[in-house]
């Protein structure tokens, strides 16, 4: 999902995406709460990982990013919208309550 920047609206990035089988989505003109989600995630990851530390190269860079993600961010950091709970606690609270 992008925004209606020039370099996701042209001609030759409509072809690589089509070429790769990736359908383009893109947000509303003027509409800044679109993508707000994803702003938001992206915004934490570069505040807490990228903005923190070097990668020697691409593949670290991706190491760094998954276990971010998958060990951290979907696990255990506290979201607000969970009142402030780790997504693994709030999903194990869900099915005990089940």
């Amino acid at each position: 999902h992008s925004d209606q920047g020039c370099q996701y609206t042209s001609l030759a990035f409509g072809l690589r995406c089509q070429e790769a089988g990736v359908a383009q989505s893109m947000g509303s003109v003027g509409d800044c709460y679109d993508n707000a989600l994803a702003e938001s995630f992206f915004a934490t990851l570069e505040c807490e990982l990228i903005d923190r530390q070097r990668f020697r190269n691409h593949a670290e860079a991706k190491r760094a990013i998954f276990e971010f993600i998958e060990g951290w961010y979907n696990l255990r950091r506290r979201h607000s919208a969970l009142g402030q709970q780790a997504p693994k606690a709030y999903e194990a609270a869900w099915r005990d309550a089940a």
